[in-house]
């Protein structure tokens, strides 16, 4: 059904008033006139009528209107944006279908603003509890050898030094912790600068797997790149981009399966080149997959901190990219492996 606007209304109801005031004066009309000329009395009354109800009601619906809708847009913007100046209600529309509309549009933006707060306050509480977890664990560990070692164990020489590398061990676990932190931070807030040039990105990959080559011996893991004298420059930071070939690398060779393969391929895509990270490792569930980039999240994490790491180095390899404008992607299946996608602006 067609929701009228206050003034249709008010022309209805006058039209209704009218024919019945019609009504009501033709069997006087035609009891008490007796020459034509007091007819024209008849449509001229009739007139004056609908005009005079029409204004009446007019004017009464958009008063009643106006002062007990206004109060509803005025809580609506308010509450919407404290700056925005009061809307003027505009009578010749369907007033009441519109503050319908505002009201349900406004109740749908508090639910989303809702909904972000609770996953927001969710995220808050889990990041703190992983940081908390992730500080925890090398502190008492060091506070533990330390007390060991003023307990009597510093006179012992089979496990002083033995002890204080392993103080000094977690020690180094818990600063490397705290500048990954300090770097994402620096990411998020723009503080970074970064150190855009021109390079070889293939060669660069090159690189970075003779750094991570003895971890893939061990693990049995072989590293392979394809097209090695391919020249394919880009432009980037390279010792961000290193840092971030050598994040995914690392995670290859811990979630790599023995006699496992891992390989880094180029794509041109007209403007940027993608560079993918492939190995046919443990692979992740689809479930995870959606989290995968966000700080201390892990999807095996007794495996992850058995193999070490902070959990940090996805989460940096995104805000890297981020800062670069560029994306990362992942796609995986478990049981088949793994593959990263990255992408960078071509020189």
């Amino acid at each position: 059904m067609k929701h009228e606007s206050p003034r249709e209304v008010a022309v209805y109801v006058s039209t209704y008033v009218t024919l019945a005031a019609g009504i009501l004066l033709l069997p006087a009309f035609i009891l008490f006139t007796g020459n034509w000329t007091a007819w024209l009395l008849y449509p001229i009354s009739l007139v004056a009528i609908f005009f005079t109800s029409l204004l009446t009601f007019n004017y009464s619906i958009e008063r009643f209107i106006h002062r007990k809708i206004r109060l509803i847009y005025k809580s609506i913007h308010r509450l919407k944006t404290r700056k925005e100046d009061e809307k003027q209600l505009d009578f010749s529309t369907d007033v009441l279908s519109n503050v319908n509309r505002e009201v349900l549009s406004w109740a749908k933006d508090n639910q989303q603003q809702i909904n972000s707060l609770k996953e927001q306050e969710e995220f808050r509480k889990e990041f703190i509890g992983n940081l908390s977890h992730e500080l925890k664990t090398p502190i008492f560990t060091i506070q533990g050898y330390i007390l060991t070692l003023l307990e009597g164990g510093l006179e012992d020489p089979q496990i002083n030094r033995e002890y204080l590398e392993r103080a000094d061990r977690n020690l180094d676990r818990l600063i490397s912790l705290i500048n990954e932190l300090d770097e994402i931070t620096r990411l998020e807030s723009g503080q970074t600068r970064l150190n855009k040039t021109r390079f070889d990105i293939v060669e660069l990959a090159e690189e970075v797997i003779d750094e991570v080559e003895y971890k893939a011996h061990v693990a049995n893991i072989s590293l392979k790149v394809r097209d090695p004298k391919k020249l394919i420059n880009v432009e980037a930071d390279k010792q961000k981009i290193n840092q971030v070939l050598t994040n995914l690398l690392v995670n290859s060779i811990k979630y790599g399966k023995d006699r496992g393969t891992t390989r880094i391929k180029f794509y041109d895509l007209d403007e940027n080149i993608m560079v993918e990270v492939e190995d046919d490792g443990v692979g992740i569930t689809q479930e995870h997959l959606p989290r995968l980039f966000e700080r201390f999240y892990r999807v095996d994490k007794s495996r992850a901190r058995h193999q070490g790491g902070s959990g940090l180095g996805l989460a940096i390899c995104k805000h890297i990219l981020d800062a670069h404008e560029q994306s990362i992607n992942v796609r995986s299946e478990e049981g088949v492996g793994s593959t990263f996608t990255f992408t960078l602006k071509k020189a």
